[in-house]
């Protein structure tokens, strides 16, 4: 990447990004924690043709699975509240998401 490119191709991974380093400062998970569960997700066969920030938005998920911060069960409830949101949402209008 030249200095010139910007670090991020969307909003959503520099606030992944953002979400995974605050957690970890705040000892939800360790640095080493987090990159060996990122170099798992990349190293598997079903994840591994997704886009870099989706695996690391999908690492950061089975983390705070295993901490119990948030369930299997909650994720996918967000995930088809946000596709609802998306599909009722007006081309070129942001898309509010309703707290759960």
């Amino acid at each position: 990447m030249s200095p010139h490119e910007p670090a991020f191709n969307e909003p959503w991974e520099a606030q992944a990004f953002s979400l995974a380093v605050g957690l970890s400062e705040r000892g939800v998970f360790t640095w080493p924690e987090w990159a060996d569960v990122l170099a798992g997700v990349i190293a598997d066969p079903g994840s591994s043709q997704l886009p870099y920030y989706e695996q690391w938005l999908l690492a950061l998920e089975k983390l705070l699975i295993s901490r119990n911060l948030v369930s299997a069960q909650e994720l996918a409830a967000r995930r088809e509240a946000w596709r609802a949101a998306a599909r009722a949402t007006p081309h070129g209008q942001p898309i509010v998401l309703p707290p759960p």
